[in-house]
């Protein structure tokens, strides 16, 4: 039995290990696990990486089965699924939850949610999260639903080929801008970041800002992806994010006010253009 299935034809005649590794994209520790527990066919024959392909073969990867960790277990939370094909999973991911199991959220995160669904669905396969929200941001999480796709992701996104904007929250009027301030980890705190000179380069790009009475709804783009750095951000240019207590928000929310609104790219597999969009959260409010 094999997972996932690559199907290609060789566009010109090369040894069959840089066909798969350059024209495929497979990397060479994916490579070793193939020829440990997989297959490779060339024109419905198995070969080795040593045989020379030509051009027009058709050439065929079953890639091993993929185990979930062993400590991954698998929860009945329902999924609010905002689009999904044979490579790819993208759920709402509510507030309030973990997006994968830690020391403090073992069993009821967002990736246990994940793995019961593929269990219903009769998928075999491993947790591959290709972006993670903190616990109390909402909004568009994306998985792979194989190893393979999610490393294609990977390449993907070095090259900004994953965009998303996010939604925020803010107390006072603010302006479009963007906050270019480098970001490190705080003294003396495992999960608080600051702006700090030897920090992280670090990019916030505030495309829109719009007023609700004595609050601001800002429309966000990030350049680089800190920990917290929209939170970090905001508290640096001195508005925080409503509810984020962390970072000195004002606690008219339950949680912070930040949602990740959409995602943007083209499809690693089928080439596809792609825009998955989260609705507008409920807790979202705009009293003055």
């Amino acid at each position: 039995m094999y997972g996932f299935t690559l199907h290609r034809v060789a566009g010109t005649s090369v040894p069959l290990r840089d066909f798969l590794m350059t024209d495929c994209g497979i990397s060479r520790k994916m490579l070793t696990q193939i020829k440990q527990g997989g297959l490779i066919l060339v024109n419905g024959e198995p070969r080795t990486v040593r045989y020379d392909i030509q051009a027009g073969e058709e050439v065929t990867v079953h890639f091993p089965v993929e185990q979930p960790a062993e400590t991954m277990v698998r929860s009945k939370r329902p999924l609010t699924i905002l689009f999904e094909d044979d490579y790819l999973l993208a759920v709402d991911k509510p507030a309030g939850i973990a997006t994968i199991p830690s020391r403090l959220h073992p069993d009821d995160t967002l990736a246990n949610a994940v793995l019961g669904y593929y269990e219903q669905i009769g998928l075999q396969s491993a947790i591959h999260v290709i972006n993670r929200l903190d616990r109390d941001t909402s909004g568009v999480v994306l998985f792979a639903k194989y190893a393979y796709v999610h490393h294609r992701f990977s390449k993907l996104q070095q090259t900004g080929g994953l965009s998303r904007t996010y939604l925020a929250l803010i107390e006072g009027p603010l302006d479009p801008q963007t906050i270019d301030a480098p970001i490190g980890r705080a003294p003396d705190s495992i999960m608080e970041r600051i702006v700090t000179a030897d920090g992280q380069h670090a990019v916030t790009h505030i495309l829109e800002a719009e007023p609700f009475g004595a609050y601001t709804a800002l429309t966000i783009a990030l350049e680089t992806g800190r920990t917290h750095q929209i939170r970090v951000h905001l508290r640096h240019i001195g508005h925080p994010l409503l509810g984020d207590t962390m970072y000195g928000g004002k606690t008219v929310l339950d949680r912070h006010a930040l949602h990740s609104a959409s995602a943007t790219f083209c499809h690693p597999m089928t080439g596809e253009r792609l825009v998955v969009e989260a609705a507008y959260p409920h807790d979202f409010r705009f009293e003055a």
